[in-house]
């Protein structure tokens, strides 16, 4: 992870924590990971060891060998006081600098049990929260993945590994007791570098792949021959931020078995796929906003640097421990009943203002969860509240949209001005605001519909591939010409200075802060037209 320095707590530091931290490099280059699974593998109690160099001593072949599957005991040994909580960083950040940080941003004791603390994106708020997890927890992720897809198998790791999406790539390595292979994307992603690796995976167990929705869109624009290797997974874990279903029609449709994944770094990384929560995972929409709230083994034991925001998160309700997230949902039909399709449009329930609406882990179950955006994302333009996570499905279907992110420019008549910024698909001539407007205004209603449109080379990302909302919304003002939010920090896309942790880190890579790309052109709608 990366740590960002904060202004200070109102809260007082507790005490020395008797913990001790172990900081070790993630990233993606081979060395450093499959140094972080061997810590890992002895973190959580595998019984078995590894062989010099990552490779696994008892690999997992046909149902008839699960004997020889390590039998994985988190904390066999009380509450692990007395072993190193590991704090995975991206390459390039001085790991004694980051647990320094880590020890002044700390305002609780670390939990019994804490295996791993690692940081939230922040793709929203511009700072994340420090999150402990447990063994039990990563663990109890990884075997419901199993029970979900086609069991222990090989996995291939394409995302960093100090982000909870590559932190569990390696965990279910370690639950399967199976070595991933590694694909190197520090200088940048290379689809054919991908199909490459996965040419050279085990034949004689299910391969794995997880990917975040800029690298499949990349994957499918390389063509067949990127694309061909891939058909032999078993499952293709797509998450960290949504993926457009046109990329998802595009990739089904090439004969990939994609699965869709929500969750976040206090679940432990994926709990929901193709809109079902994992075995043993709870999930229920409360509240007048419909908010998603989860429970299950699988959730993190909480915040370490804000209790207040701990409070909040983490609560319990007739005994059962909840998270409380910041996105809203709704509850839609299975589409057809085949796993590996996306829920359909049509909402079948809606609890708000009402009892929590609980959704099962039922395959055979009628509905299945659509995340609309986040609560605190709304546009307010005009008085009228506007989901940018609906304009941007919407706007998706758009042939000459490859990537969109839908924010909010501040302006004087409308308050905030409902703006596309978008990635123009190669190959096509470039989308006109007039189109999307039209789009957007025939599904949702004009008042919905982009009144402005700013056209990027790429979209800002940081985190494990998610959309830099905050630095999309920055880039988008400086474009328009427009003063950006007041307040906001420094743009994510803009590169780390030296001091803050660290050299400074060159932006563009898959998985760190990305600069936005250049910008193409920009448009207004007249803003003097009515809003509808």
């Amino acid at each position: 992870m990366t740590y960002d320095p904060v202004a200070p707590s109102p809260f007082p530091t507790p005490p020395e924590n008797a913990r001790q931290f172990l900081p070790i490099t993630g990233g993606t280059r081979p060395g450093p990971v499959l140094a972080l699974l061997d810590a890992l593998r002895a973190r959580l109690d595998t019984g078995t060891t590894a062989e010099p160099g990552g490779s696994e001593r008892h690999p997992p072949g046909n149902p008839s060998e699960e004997a020889d599957r390590p039998v994985v005991v988190p904390h066999a040994d009380g509450d692990g006081a007395d072993r190193p909580v590991l704090v995975p960083h991206a390459e390039g950040d001085d790991g004694a600098a980051v647990v320094e940080v880590l020890r002044s941003r700390l305002r609780r004791d670390v939990p019994p049990g804490t295996a791993v603390v690692l940081q939230t994106s922040g793709s929203t708020t511009g700072t994340g929260h420090l999150v402990a997890l447990t063994g039990e927890s990563l663990v109890a992720s990884a075997r419901a993945t199993e029970e979900r897809l086609a069991g222990p198998g090989q996995w291939l790791l394409a995302v960093p590994a100090h982000h909870v999406a590559g932190l569990q790539v390696l965990v279910r390595s370690v639950v399967a007791g199976t070595t991933p292979v590694v694909l190197d994307t520090t200088d940048g992603f290379d689809p054919r570098e991908l199909a490459s690796a996965v040419a050279g995976m085990r034949p004689d167990v299910p391969g794995y792949l997880s990917l975040v929705p800029t690298q499949l869109v990349r994957v499918l624009e390389a063509g067949e021959d990127a694309v061909a290797p891939l058909r032999r997974l078993a499952a293709i874990l797509v998450g960290g931020a949504a993926t457009a279903p046109r990329a998802l029609v595009e990739a089904r449709t090439a004969g990939l078995c994609v699965v869709t994944t929500y969750g976040m770094t206090e679940t432990g990384g994926g709990c929901v796929y193709d809109g079902l929560p994992l075995p043993g995972v709870r999930l229920r929409l409360v509240g007048e906003d419909d908010r998603v709230e989860i429970a299950g083994p699988v959730l993190a034991s909480g915040y370490l640097d804000d209790p207040a925001a701990d409070a909040d998160a983490f609560h319990d309700d007739d005994g059962v421990r909840w998270l409380r997230t910041f996105d809203r949902g709704a509850l839609v039909p299975r589409p057809g009943g085949a796993r590996g399709t996306d829920p359909g449009d049509a909402v079948v329930a809606d609890p708000g203002h009402g009892p929590a609406t609980e959704l099962l882990d039922d395959v055979a179950g009628s509905s299945r969860l659509r995340v609309l955006g986040r609560v605190d994302d709304l546009i307010n333009t005009g008085g009228i509240k506007v989901s940018p996570g609906s304009v941007e499905r919407v706007l998706t279907e758009h042939p000459a949209v490859a990537e969109v992110a839908v924010v909010a420019v501040p302006d004087p008549e409308w308050g905030e001005l409902v703006t596309a910024v978008v990635v123009p698909a190669p190959g096509l001539d470039v989308p006109q605001l007039h189109e999307l407007r039209a789009l957007v205004s025939a599904r949702l209603g004009g008042a919905h519909a982009p009144r402005a449109l700013v056209l990027l080379t790429s979209l800002p990302l940081r985190g494990p591939g998610k959309v830099d909302r905050r630095g999309t919304a920055l880039r988008a003002a400086e474009a328009l010409g427009v003063p950006g939010p007041a307040g906001e920090p420094r743009p994510a896309g803009e590169p780390r200075p030296a001091g803050e942790l660290g050299p400074a880190r060159q932006p563009g890579r898959v998985g760190e802060p990305e600069a936005s790309g250049g910008v193409l052109r920009t448009e207004r709608y007249d803003r003097t037209a009515p809003i509808s």
